[in-house]
């Protein structure tokens, strides 16, 4: 597992920064987006869904409450036949037969009983007729006329019914008018037995016709396009059905939704099922006043078409995201990249001794400092290697000048030894001591192959050969040394004071009238040692000054001069210790001169 993870990580290793930035963000970024989005997706169908549920029981209860209290007004209308006297009493005597009895008395029955047709007609909505069937005759209003057959009354089923409940109300769902043969429009029917008040003898039966129209009013106010609505018996006949298409010649719907209904064991609930082959929620609640069930029905995709809103949002965000990380690869490779891969290769150009790269760019941000900071370095190496070569040949050169030179000093100072031995031998006391002198100085000069020594050893060298320069000029040089404490342990480079001193004595105090002083002191700064080197011999004037400074600073080859002078002391210097160290020259004219040797404070 170890393995296969490994080597997933350095497949996915990419080249170049921005595909790594690019999979970082499609990582970081766009990945945890579209887990996040799909979450909430998930969670808003299932939002959608409670919600329409929620919404949906609480319609179903609405509507079935409505049914209720409609086919409760029929109900109660219908029972104003036992309350009213008229026709009551119509009922029970119409149909007697009594000789006193005349035409006129059986006109006013009749008018009673049309009239109380017409109070039901008029005072329920979307009655379609009222009939009260009294032995083989059938009263109806007589605003409506119609055909009736009751020559079979008797043997009609729903008539039937009607009678075995003595007086008990009977719903009919949704059937073609009964003993009306030429009617077409499908009625819902309540029907009971008109009793003698008081009493259980029947009188006669009522029948309301009413018109489907009323179960449209009712569901008007819920039902929409995408929302359909069915309304079944306790049975499962269709009584109302708001898509015609779903419904089969038995009355029943093409879904067999009422196994479902009947597998839940309660009078309302929820449920899927295919509509049409395309699954659909259905929830229902049957009402215990008339048994019917009312059932509303939506496809699923209607129920969350919120959601899939969101779903294109979310998929849009994706394809922009993935979109804006493309885009941001481009840019990136166009600002970072490039750049990068370019700096890059001239780097290696640099590395394998190609000075000659071009890092010119006109850009003012990081990139910019970049380049620049890079070409400045390259042509500061370019200067230091040829600065070092130039110092290394030189100093090749110095070694062997001062191989070659070596014998006549060797020669020198063994001639001097002796010079010193025939002087002492006829008692010339200052001439050997002069020549003695002279003879120590080229030892030390011989003797001692360090590149670097430290200042006493140096100061030792110059005590000598002011010794030598004071037996020479006499009182005329004055030396003295004014030394910070501890200043002596700190290194130095050979013989790179003697040429100082030497032209202090030569170019400012020899030329001079009267008595001359020379002053080697050493100061801190800091973390440097200052050496200066100070006359007050003749001076310079400011042209010769600044020519000499210049000459410090410019690149000149000093391997064809004759002797080392201030230029070599300078470049020797700086070739040790660095560019910030090496020789300043300050003078004025008459008054004298300094040098001063600036040098890292090392012991």
């Amino acid at each position: 597992m170890m393995k296969q993870l490994k080597r997933l990580f350095q497949i996915c290793q990419f080249k170049h920064v921005n595909y790594q930035i690019f999979s970082l963000m499609i990582i970081t970024i766009t990945i945890p987006l579209l887990i996040l989005s799909v979450i909430i997706y998930i969670f808003s169908i299932q939002s959608a869904k409670s919600e329409y549920q929620n919404s949906s029981n609480l319609i179903l209860n609405n509507l079935s409450f409505n049914f209720d209290q409609y086919l409760r007004s029929v109900e109660i209308g219908a029972l104003t036949a036992h309350m009213d006297s008229n026709l009551q009493n119509a009922l029970e005597n119409w149909g007697k037969t009594d000789s006193d009895k005349d035409y006129v008395q059986s006109l006013e029955y009749e008018n009673a009983i049309e009239h109380f047709i017409s109070s039901i007609e008029m005072t329920i909505d979307n009655v379609d007729s009222v009939q009260i069937f009294l032995d083989n005759r059938v009263f109806y209003s007589s605003f409506k006329r119609a055909v009736y057959d009751v020559s079979n009354l008797s043997s009609e089923e729903w008539y039937k019914q009607t009678v075995a409940q003595k007086g008990k109300r009977v719903l009919f769902g949704t059937h073609q008018p009964f003993h009306r043969p030429n009617s077409s429009e499908s009625v819902i029917s309540i029907a009971r037995v008109i009793n003698k008040s008081g009493t259980r003898n029947p009188l006669g039966v009522l029948l309301i016709d009413i018109r489907l129209d009323s179960l449209r009013n009712i569901l008007n106010l819920s039902e929409n396009s995408n929302r359909n609505f069915v309304i079944m018996d306790d049975v499962g006949k269709i009584i109302y059905a708001s898509d015609l298409n779903q419904v089969n010649s038995n009355k029943r719907f093409k879904t067999p939704i009422q196994q479902a209904i009947s597998d839940t064991q309660t009078d309302n609930g929820s449920f899927y099922a295919e509509v049409n082959e395309v699954n659909s929620f259905f929830n229902y609640v049957t009402s215990p006043y008339s048994g019917w069930t009312v059932v509303q029905y939506i496809e699923e995709q209607e129920m969350t078409k919120h959601a899939d809103i969101l779903r294109q949002v979310i998929l849009w965000l994706a394809l922009f995201s993935i979109a804006m990380a493309m885009l941001f690869m481009v840019i990136l490779y166009s600002r970072v990249t490039k750049p990068i891969i370019f700096l890059s290769k001239q780097v290696k150009k640099i590395g394998s001794g190609q000075f000659n790269v071009n890092l010119t760019s006109e850009r003012q941000d990081e990139f910019g400092v970049l380049y620049q900071g890079i070409s400045k370095m390259t042509t500061n190496l370019k200067n230091y290697i040829e600065r070092a070569s130039y110092l290394k040949a030189q100093q090749q050169l110095a070694h062997y000048r001062a191989l070659k030179s070596q014998v006549n000093p060797h020669f020198l100072a063994n001639a001097l030894e002796s010079i010193q031995m025939k002087a002492v031998i006829n008692k010339q006391r200052d001439i050997a001591e002069m020549i003695g002198l002279l003879g120590q100085l080229f030892r030390i000069t011989i003797q001692s192959g360090k590149e670097t020594i430290t200042l006493e050893e140096e100061l030792t060298h110059i005590r000598l050969y002011i010794q030598v320069q004071q037996m020479r000029f006499g009182d005329k040089i004055q030396y003295i040394e004014n030394l910070a404490p501890h200043s002596n342990s700190i290194h130095i480079v050979h013989f790179s004071l003697q040429p100082l001193v030497e032209n202090a004595i030569i170019h400012g105090l020899e030329p001079m009238l009267g008595q001359g002083t020379l002053e080697l002191s050493s100061t801190f700064s800091g973390k440097d040692l200052l050496i200066k080197i100070q006359d007050n011999g003749v001076g310079i004037n400011p042209e010769q000054v600044q020519q000499l400074r210049d000459y410090l600073e410019e690149s000149s080859n000093t391997l064809t001069e004759e002797h080392i002078g201030l230029k070599n002391v300078h470049e020797q210097i700086r070739y040790y210790f660095g560019n910030k160290y090496g020789v300043t020259i300050d003078s004025v004219l008459g008054e004298g001169t300094t040098l001063t040797v600036r040098i890292p404070a090392l012991s």
